[in-house]
């Protein structure tokens, strides 16, 4: 019962990379052939008005005045004192 060893495994691939080089010849056709193509414009010449008139802004409100703080002493770290005789 010897089998005898495959062959042609490989045709698969064959038909995807021909079919993969099909699609490309159709869309190199399709592109370079430019059927019913866009038209050359007449001119390039575009005249553009941006001149835009400056617009006017309401005066910004008044900032409030800050309220009267307390003052605070800094804090003040206590003095290391040596070490008392046992």
């Amino acid at each position: 019962m010897n089998n005898p060893p495959r062959s042609g495994g490989g045709s698969w691939i064959a038909l995807l990379v021909g079919g993969l080089v099909v699609v490309m010849l159709i869309i190199a056709f399709v592109v370079f052939t430019n059927r019913g193509g866009i038209e050359t414009p007449d001119g390039t010449d575009v005249s553009v008005d941006i001149d835009l008139p400056r617009p006017e802004l309401p005066d910004a409100p008044k900032m409030p005045d800050l309220p009267d703080v307390p003052p605070v002493e800094p804090p003040t770290m206590p003095q290391p004192n040596p070490e008392p005789a046992a």
